[in-house]
């Protein structure tokens, strides 16, 4: 065989070759998707998609680390995390229309009350916490506050003390409610006049066998200061700029804050305690709220840009990985999650279903 024909002959066959791959592509190649890469999306050629996840600023290191997972297992998605009061963070969805993939509120009451049913149809409640009061050692009369004490401290004239709007942070109304319960505990009808009263506008009147606060306009004074966040007032406690703050057991931890505990009748966190906590409602923010055990709640809302990925970062943090890091973070987790409303099917083997 002469070398033309040998040239001829392997031209033919490369021909051949190329004809037969075409024909035989794969799914993919034919505009289907291949399943595994929906499920983890890895191609490098892929541009990556932002997962907005707007939460409670006292979650902000949990979710710090859960970002951390979500992205190593999904490593074309970028996680941006929206902190901030969850009242605030809520109203901005369904006031401003702020597109969220995922929502995890402090307060879980506050997705079914200002949410559902045209925001969110289902939602989870996946983490508890404790009110406490936080200081350092630099703080007047450290060496003196105890559980039984603290409120004494407060009134005292020369002290620092903040905690957060109520207007826009759930930490802030929970804390007029722990100072209102502690009334019925320490059965002294003066704690709340001599700490918040003498202090703020906020005022607090006998209603229905119960006690309701309004903090709707809470004009702080005094020794008493009010932000916008709990979170913010972490430095300043730090700093010094402050000697006490009111904020969750979580926060506490996460910043080797010290901290005040409080009993059980007061601290928001018993569900044994419930009906004690409810005899206390507070007007803020426009509504009344009731005071309650502290449950977290979780949702994807229905103008998620990306609600299979925000479904995805749910199923993470209520899943084994979640409530390790929730575990670690000093926030105990609700194991199983609770499931409410039309909890979509992807969840249904992590949660117990709530009446």
């Amino acid at each position: 065989m002469n070398r033309t024909h040998v040239v001829l002959v392997l031209g033919a066959m490369l021909c051949a070759a190329v004809l037969f791959c075409g024909c035989t592509g794969t799914e993919t190649d034919q505009g289907q998707q291949n399943p595994a890469e929906i499920a983890s999306p890895t191609s490098a050629s892929a541009e990556a998609t932002t997962l907005a996840v707007f939460h409670a600023g006292s979650l902000t290191s949990p979710f710090e680390a859960l970002e951390a997972e979500f992205e190593a297992a999904y490593p074309n998605v970028d996680v941006q995390l929206h902190p901030g009061g969850s009242t605030a963070v809520v109203k901005e969805i369904v006031e401003l229309d702020k597109h969220a993939d995922v929502l995890a509120s402090a307060d879980y009451a506050l997705i079914p009350s200002l949410m559902v049913p045209d925001d969110a149809d289902w939602y989870v409640t996946f983490a508890k916490n404790t009110m406490v009061l936080t200081y350092t050692d630099q703080s007047l009369y450290a060496d003196e506050i105890n559980a039984d004490n603290w409120y004494e401290i407060l009134a005292r004239d020369d002290v620092r003390w903040a905690f957060a709007d109520p207007n826009v942070d759930p930490c802030g109304y929970r804390t007029p409610m722990v100072i209102q319960l502690a009334e019925f505990h320490y059965g002294d009808d003066q704690i709340f006049e001599n700490t918040i009263g003498k202090n703020s506008n906020i005022m607090v009147t006998e209603e229905d066998g119960g006690y309701l606060i309004n903090s709707n306009v809470p004009e702080p004074t005094g020794q008493l200061s009010i932000r916008p966040k709990s979170v913010e007032l972490v430095q300043m406690v730090q700093s010094g700029g402050l000697d006490y703050a009111w904020e969750y057991r979580s926060v506490a931890v996460q910043n080797d804050l010290k901290f005040v505990e409080f009993p059980a009748q007061i601290d928001l966190s018993s569900i044994e305690n419930a009906d004690t906590y409810a005899l206390v409602k507070e007007y803020c923010g426009g509504t009344t709220q009731t005071a309650s055990p502290i449950v977290y709640g979780v949702t994807v809302p229905t103008n998620a840009d990306n609600p299979e990925l925000g479904l995805a970062f749910v199923e993470m943090l209520i899943g084994e990985i979640g409530q390790g890091i929730m575990d670690e973070q000093g926030q105990p987790p609700i194991v199983p999650a609770g499931g409410h409303l039309e909890i979509p099917e992807e969840l249904a083997s992590l949660v117990q279903m709530q009446p």
